[in-house]
């Protein structure tokens, strides 16, 4: 008889369409998605305004990260916590008004503990307050075609108009895991601040699932009344990073164990393809005002294909779309980005970059280049 049921449920999982399926039967919406090309294996309700929860400090952290990667604001840099980020209440640090704590730890504590006081210290300390910071979060969103989101308050605490979906989050999820070193902190289960001192704290990753889920290494949990019990989170497999997002779940039991029955679904029956490896030339730029200055354009990581196991390798073509940029251009710089496409059908686009620095070019090289250009016939007056 065992035997019997667990045939029924592997032909469920093999030949059943993924949108039939109820992997997460007791959430209010649900998605599954491969991180590298973004495509959905799963998904329920993926597109439902609901209150976030603290998953909301997911784009709080890409915007940190991003000043960090840019050097606006440094890993040991001391950050003076203000009366009002003290106040913040909710899941916290316990940060006194006057406090000295470093940028790492403040993003420790966020990762880990979820700590709203710490985010509102970092978010003063980037745009000058909360609500300008708040501001700047809409405004990524924005530019992440990010259609059902829109926040209040850089913590995730319940407030009227502040929501987003699943399918948003995971999205989110999927920008802020290219910040890798975000990782280092999420993927930790225990850890301390303070230490040294007599006021030292003990914190514990609020994903308990980054204990028991091979191959977890975040990302976020999420709780309030109104957003009741979420989780986004990620692993990897066999060079494979699924991304899950479960909203609005009755208990973390329940929210962890659904959880992991989805990513056990993604890795079970999915694998990726490298259809072209980092650093691979796909093109050549050149710029606008002479032929003669170019360089090539490159994969900035390995670009993959979703596979089911066990099918036909599908069947894809891919177009380069370059944006000229004025001159100088670094190496590494964005110049455009891969499209690519199944039966003429857009499944997703990946950045390309320049594999060496393209410098503008001084009088008198314009002069000897235009003079050889004039020589050989190719410059035309008219």
């Amino acid at each position: 008889m065992k035997k019997i049921l667990l045939f029924l449920f592997l032909f469920s999982i093999i030949f059943v369409n993924p949108k039939a399926l109820t992997l997460a039967p007791n959430a209010k919406s649900a998605i599954l998605i491969e991180s590298s090309t973004g495509e959905v294996i799963y998904s329920s309700n993926e597109n439902e305004k609901r209150a976030p929860a603290s998953m909301t400090k997911m784009m709080s952290l890409i915007l940190i990260m991003e000043e960090i990667e840019k050097g606006n604001l440094k890993w040991d840099e001391k950050i003076t916590i203000s009366e009002n980020a003290s106040n913040m209440g909710g899941s916290q640090i316990y940060l006194e008004k006057g406090e000295v704590m470093s940028v790492y730890d403040l993003v420790k504590g966020i990762s880990m503990a979820s700590a709203n006081d710490a985010v509102v210290a970092l978010a003063e300390r980037i745009s000058g307050s909360e609500e300008d910071f708040v501001k700047r979060m809409n405004k990524k969103a924005k530019s992440m075609g990010l259609s059902n989101t829109y926040f209040k308050n850089a913590t995730g605490l319940d407030e009227k108009g502040h929501y987003s979906s699943a399918k948003d989050m995971a999205k989110i999820a999927r920008e802020l895991v290219k910040h890798k070193k975000i990782l280092e902190f999420s993927s930790t289960y225990e850890d301390y601040l303070r230490q040294n001192t007599n006021k030292k704290f003990w914190l514990v990753n609020t994903n308990k699932l980054i204990k028991t889920y091979e191959g977890m290494d975040g990302l976020k949990t999420g709780f309030t009344k109104e957003a009741m019990y979420c989780l986004t989170a990620t692993a990897t497999r066999n060079n494979m990073r699924l991304i899950g997002v479960i909203m609005g779940e009755n208990d973390s039991k329940t929210r962890n164990a659904e959880m992991s029955a989805l990513l056990d679904y993604g890795f079970n029956l999915y694998k990726v393809n490298t259809l072209i490896k980092k650093g691979e030339v796909v093109s050549k730029y050149t710029d606008n005002k002479s032929s003669s200055i170019s360089t090539k354009v490159v994969a900035n990581e390995d670009i993959n294909i979703l596979n089911k196991k066990g099918s036909k390798k599908r069947k894809i073509t891919y177009d380069v779309i370059i944006k000229k940029k004025t001159l100088p251009i670094k190496k590494g710089d964005v110049v455009g980005y891969l499209e690519a496409k199944e039966n003429n059908n857009k499944i997703f686009k990946v950045d390309v970059v320049v594999n060496k620095d393209i410098k503008k070019a001084n009088i008198v090289e314009l002069f000897f280049r235009n003079l050889g250009e004039f020589i050989t016939g190719d410059y035309i007056f008219n």
